[in-house]
């Protein structure tokens, strides 16, 4: 089953008389169950594309397909809907509201979907130790480290059970040992789960746990590949 299908897609910025073609026709499936990297240098345009998947930007032409749904026919409401339904993003940055402990942060999309408390809190605790924190739900981003922070943001991503995870350079702010763990974690949440994780990124780290890897160059797939397992 097709998550993503992503249909002659480009994407031009126009700022002034400049004009950069960020995507230039791309086609792209991804199917349910996916453990994907977007891989290409900066520029390449694997930002661009993961943001057209992740309701985030429209495409100048092209159709973007999510879940079945071309999200490129709705308004911005109906794309804000998408993403709280379907789809959950991890931030290079975290994105934790600073203020609200780990159980917190994790609940917020719950909140956001109006679920009731004894069901929100059964899932903020299933997922808290999903990511091996337990004994750190009470406390707050500051109270935690780059590798624990992230490990809330993976949490928070699968609290609503989306069809789809989209994170971009994940493990960009980590070392090397925290970054290890937090892709153990999300591969094993991808094989426990069954949920889409696609990533962005240039980190070795995160290429080699990929099942699949899209290479872009200057707006276009390149190539694709599955890496040597070592």
């Amino acid at each position: 089953m097709e998550v993503v299908k992503i249909e002659n897609v480009t994407r031009v910025y126009q700022i002034g008389k400049l004009e950069t073609r960020a995507l230039q026709g791309v086609d792209l499936s991804i199917e349910s169950g996916e453990f994907t990297s977007l891989v290409g240098p900066s520029g390449s345009g694997k930002t661009t594309l993961l943001q057209m998947i992740g309701c985030l930007d429209q495409p100048t032409s092209g159709h973007v397909i999510v879940n079945g749904k071309d999200v490129t026919k709705l308004n911005r409401n109906q794309r804000a809907d998408m993403r709280r339904e379907n789809i959950g993003f991890i931030f290079q940055f975290f994105a934790l509201i600073p203020t609200l402990s780990a159980y917190e942060n994790i609940e917020m999309p719950l909140l956001l979907n109006r679920q009731g408390t004894a069901e929100r809190k059964e899932r903020v605790m299933e997922l808290l130790k999903a990511v091996d924190l337990t004994d750190r739900a009470n406390n707050r981003p500051d109270q935690l480290s780059g590798g624990q922070q992230q490990r809330v943001a993976i949490a928070r991503a699968l609290a609503p059970r989306p069809a789809l995870i989209l994170a971009d350079e994940p493990t960009a702010n980590l070392d090397t040992e925290n970054g290890r763990q937090v892709m153990d974690i999300m591969q094993k949440l991808n094989k426990d789960t069954g949920v889409t994780f696609v990533f962005a990124t240039h980190d070795p780290r995160v290429i080699n746990y990929a099942r699949r890897v899209v290479t872009l160059q200057d707006g276009l797939i390149e190539k694709e590949s599955k890496p040597v397992k070592k």
